[in-house]
């Protein structure tokens, strides 16, 4: 398996990125890790435990899928949990956990205050955890994107395609999920070098369920407060459901200067950001399936005594509007 595995990817190093706003982001030719299997262990005989804190967005289902179809493939026992999007369910479903004793546990994504206690009582009930998007100190290892350099990276598009000046429109509700808050802070850490980018005060809460809906009505909103062409530059959310809301919304108030910018590579945004007319800047664009087929193979390699690192980081790429149907190709998204 392809992946970067270890400590922090260096900021460059992941997407390849060369900068300087003068001459815009450059980046490189996208390069996804491929999965790779001869070298991981059966699970026959294994039940593993996919908990998810929901499926109905689509980065959280093609990793579910993926995790199902491994166990399956290496011939172990799934058991799939969906919390579906509540928290006091996934608490539940953990809970429940205990008493069926699976061989191990996959926790993929939540808010991890919520949760992270119902981590910790598997890991004292010798029930192995694993975890996607949640690094907690309870789990032996986390499979992920490097979202310190995704954050930073998407950061540095806004800013480069704004010309290093205007305001900011930021989504910013879910500080409680580990690699939202990371993408955020990364943002704030982009703009503490850029200061004529001002982030709009208050900033906006996504939310779930109904997101696009929202974003749409908060954006909507927001625009009749800002009417003049130039007092937003972009807006900028920690993942592409809301996204997808704002560009709708801006689509429909003729306001396609305005741009978008979110994570995770849903095939609808995609594919506004790959349409020129779209305002749609950019999207950073995960492998959620072989994020999900990457944390079951270490789940197999650990119970046949491997050792495994706390981190297992799988490459991403900045889609913008250059590249975007490079990157559509790359992913199997390509009409």
């Amino acid at each position: 398996m392809a992946a970067f595995e270890g400590g922090r990817i260096g900021r460059r190093g992941l997407l390849g990125v060369g900068l300087g706003l003068a001459s815009g982001l450059v980046l490189a030719k996208p390069s996804f890790a491929q999965s790779g299997s001869d070298d991981v262990p059966s699970l026959a005989g294994k039940r593993i435990a996919i908990s998810v804190v929901g499926t109905d967005h689509f980065f959280d289902l093609k990793s579910y899928q993926a995790q199902i179809a491994e166990v399956e493939r290496l011939g172990g026992t799934p058991i799939g949990l969906d919390a579906g999007r509540n928290d006091k369910q996934l608490v539940a479903q953990l809970q429940t956990l205990l008493t069926q004793k699976p061989d191990a546990v996959i926790q993929q994504l939540g808010t991890l205050p919520v949760f992270d206690n119902q981590l910790k009582r598997l890991r004292a009930a010798g029930i192995p955890v694993f975890t996607i998007d949640v690094p907690s100190t309870n789990s032996i290892n986390n499979t992920t994107s490097d979202n310190f350099s995704l954050g930073a990276q998407l950061a540095l598009q806004l800013v480069s395609d704004i010309g290093g000046k205007g305001n900011l429109v930021v989504f910013n509700g879910f500080a409680g999920v580990p690699v939202c808050e990371i993408r955020y802070q990364e943002l704030l850490q982009v703009l503490k070098y850029y200061p004529d980018v001002k982030i709009v005060q208050p900033e906006l809460r996504d939310v779930i369920p109904n997101t696009v809906q929202d974003s749409y009505a908060q954006i909507t909103a927001l625009l009749s407060k800002y009417p003049e062409k130039g007092s937003i530059s972009a807006i900028w959310s920690a993942w592409d459901i809301p996204q997808l809301g704002a560009t709708q919304a801006l689509i429909a108030a003729g306001r396609t200067e305005i741009l978008t910018y979110g994570v995770d590579g849903t095939p609808e945004v995609l594919s506004l950001v790959k349409d020129p007319k779209a305002p749609a800047g950019a999207v950073a664009v995960q492998q959620p399936s072989l994020i999900g087929t990457a944390a079951v193979q270490n789940v197999a390699r650990y119970l046949a005594g491997q050792t495994l690192p706390s981190q297992t980081f799988l490459p991403a790429v900045i889609a913008n509007k250059k590249n975007a149907a490079e990157v559509q190709r790359q992913v199997g998204q390509a009409t």
